[in-house]
């Protein structure tokens, strides 16, 4: 009985300490993809281009290239560890070996990669930017815009996140229920919310689309990973119709649970009503 009760703690142990990387880690992402290119255009002026040289000039610069193969080569890397390790033989021979921490590492490996891809990638300022706002008033009035816009997006991802059982997401509720040996809490879901995960864990396309390519100004580098992660979203889901049905019904009933007064509050009303009408 020890020995199981030290095993349990030292899961619990090990899920919690990954969520906290995690947390870390996508904190430091949005600071990375979102608030950190709009404060160098805040005030409408940037020093991530150079708009003075030509596009054929900076093409040729091998500053500018070397940059380019650097952070092509992080993206390479993101991109094959969130596919391989989610890849069927792969999961299943992970699974075997690593059980309930299976969705944990798969989660703590691709904080990994986002940091490594964060610390290591070079920005492009030696050629000039596809678009920049420079002009006033919309010099000031855009990239608050885009702050605002940034913002609302990023809470809808977190919502959405929450909606999906982010313990489970995060390996957090499997660890939980093999310690209370109530088995897999995937197997325990419908079939029809089986099927939307198996197609798509994190349904964030739309929201983290208008993140990567809404911004005051849009460099070289930024446009490189604005596109790899737009196109990997757009070959990674399989989602269809039925997934979206089912995610309609389920955002439904959140938002009818959310608007429903509590109970009390209802049988108040009601007593309130009846001994009005027997005055």
């Amino acid at each position: 009985m020890a020995s199981v009760t030290v095993r349990g703690w030292a899961l619990c142990t090990v899920s919690l300490l990954n969520f906290a990387f995690v947390f870390v880690s996508g904190v430091d992402f949005i600071r990375f993809i979102s608030f950190r290119a709009i404060y160098h255009n805040i005030t409408g002026e940037t020093t991530l281009c150079q708009d003075s040289i030509l596009w054929s000039v900076a093409l040729q610069d091998s500053s500018v290239l070397r940059s380019l193969v650097v952070d092509l080569g992080l993206l390479a890397l993101f991109t094959t560890q969130h596919s391989l390790l989610a890849w069927s033989p792969v999961k299943q021979a992970l699974q075997s070996v690593l059980g309930v921490l299976n969705r944990t590492v798969y989660c703590f490996t691709t904080a990994l990669a986002l940091q490594i891809l964060m610390r290591y990638w070079q920005p492009v300022t030696g050629a000039p930017c596809l678009w920049s706002v420079r002009h006033v008033p919309w010099s000031i009035w855009f990239p608050l815009l885009c702050f605002s816009l940034h913002f609302l997006c990023w809470a809808i991802i977190c919502s959405i996140l929450m909606i999906f059982d982010y313990p489970e997401l995060l390996g957090i509720k499997q660890v939980y229920y093999e310690c209370l040996g109530l088995g897999d809490p995937l197997s325990q879901n419908s079939p029809r919310a089986q099927r939307l995960l198996s197609h798509l864990r994190h349904p964030v396309c739309l929201e983290l689309g208008v993140v990567l390519w809404l911004l005051p100004a849009m460099s070289l580098d930024r446009l490189l990973l604005a596109g790899t992660l737009s196109t990997y979203l757009a070959l990674a889901h399989s989602l269809d119709k039925e997934d979206l049905a089912y995610l309609c019904v389920q955002f439904d009933s959140k938002m009818q649970l959310f608007a429903e007064p509590p109970q009390g509050s209802i049988n108040t009303t009601e007593g309130d009503d009846g001994n009005r009408k027997e005055k």
